[in-house]
């Protein structure tokens, strides 16, 4: 049903529309940031793992010395 625009009711669906309109692409916006936000937080995550394993494995790699020394 096409109402004029002129009319309170056209003039409240179009600014409905237009806020409508508005929330789908900062939807769209804010998934893409939490995207990019995820795959920063998994980047962290993997180096600190990364680091981790290396110092434990050079710690273990002392200390198995130390135990043959004896």
């Amino acid at each position: 049903m096409f109402l004029p625009s002129t009319s309170l009711v056209g003039v409240l669906r179009m600014l409905l529309e237009a806020r409508l309109q508005r929330a789908r692409s900062q939807a769209g916006a804010s998934a893409v940031e939490w995207v990019i936000i995820a795959a920063i937080v998994v980047g962290i995550a993997a180096a600190v793992g990364v680091i981790l394993r290396n110092v434990l494995q050079s710690e273990a790699g002392e200390i198995a010395n130390e135990i043959g020394n004896q």
